[in-house]
């Protein structure tokens, strides 16, 4: 099964060091950073599978899964899929 996740990359402000934040919205803890988009890009997607790797059952929380955080300044979103066993997905609103 393919999981699609909505991955978010926030553009860290040359004064506070650069590069990017990113993290999926429907999974808690898969969050990451890089100094390109395309480095950033990258460390999501090992930071999600590992992440899954170390879960019994995986549980896909509705809106914004990393608590109350939101995007801020400048930021982009795309669709991202990882596979994953059927058996391991849950699903939680």
């Amino acid at each position: 099964m393919e999981l699609v996740l909505t991955a978010i990359y926030e553009e860290v402000p040359e004064r506070d060091g650069g590069g990017y934040v990113a993290y999926a919205a429907e999974l808690p803890g898969a969050i990451t950073e890089g100094d390109t988009l395309d480095d950033a890009r990258s460390n999501l997607r090992d930071a999600i599978e590992e992440l899954l790797k170390t879960m019994p059952s995986v549980q896909i929380v509705s809106g914004n899964g990393d608590g109350e955080r939101k995007p801020t300044g400048n930021y982009s979103t795309e669709q991202i899929a990882i596979e994953l066993p059927l058996a391991r997905l849950t699903a939680r609103r």
